[in-house]
């Protein structure tokens, strides 16, 4: 939770505003960010985020976030209708355009090489990337929200609970598919703080084949895209 801090003349500290334009982010995105401990905040004594300066930099250098800031201003000062669309416009324009994105998560690199390699049937029709924890999962849905979420509830760092109940509280996730790899029984991952009604689970151990199959039957509820023909 941020903590109440006095913010001298020479502090550099950002508002969430200031953050998500350096980082070519949502606002939203910035606030999840700051609630899954992403980037550090603090709050003045008017009760207002402030985020470092140097996490945000920190940030925007480790993930190629927000381009060049001198170049951003320049074009943008004075005139906010040169800002950028916001990285929902960017996505709307991309889903009608390209293929579903699916984000893997998932921290064996041999597994998600297999998953690439069996999900090649579908060709255009989905863009697959991935991540091994659910901090990167984080980072890759504030840059791009994917179509179809597929993670392992145990990840390295933060886990697969933490990231969904991190998602649970942003309402612009709520619509995402997500199914679950897990092997832990109901009541097991009822211990652990259960998990959002809207996900689905598998059954883990799978293979990467029927992973595959999986995610084929998910294509076929979503818009006809190239390569992929639902039966008549």
């Amino acid at each position: 939770m941020s903590q109440v801090i006095h913010l001298g003349p020479g502090a550099r500290m950002l508002t969430t505003r200031e953050a998500a334009s350096r980082l070519g982010v949502s606002l939203r995105t910035v606030q999840l960010w700051v609630e899954a401990n992403i980037l550090p905040a603090a709050r003045t004594p008017g009760g207002h985020r402030r985020i470092p300066y140097n996490a945000v930099e920190a940030l925007a250098l480790s993930t190629g976030l927000g381009g060049d800031p001198l170049a951003d201003q320049a074009r943008c000062r004075g005139n906010p209708a040169a800002m950028p669309p916001l990285p929902s416009a960017l996505d709307k324009m991309r889903r009608e355009a390209g293929p579903h994105d699916v984000l893997l998560v998932a921290d064996d690199p041999a597994w998600q090489a297999q998953c690439a390699s069996a999900m090649e049937v579908f060709g255009a029709a989905i863009s697959l990337r991935f991540a091994e924890t659910g901090y990167l999962a984080l980072l890759h849905m504030g840059q791009r929200p994917p179509d179809l979420l597929i993670t392992n509830l145990e990840l390295p760092g933060m886990d697969g609970f933490a990231m969904l109940h991190t998602l649970e509280r942003c309402e612009a996730f709520s619509g995402l598919s997500v199914l679950v790899l897990t092997d832990l029984k109901a009541d097991e991952i009822a211990a652990r703080g259960g998990l959002p009604e809207w996900v689905e689970r598998f059954s883990w151990p799978t293979s990467p084949e029927a992973l595959a199959v999986r995610v084929g039957r998910w294509l076929l509820t979503q818009r006809p895209l190239p390569g992929i023909h639902p039966e008549q």
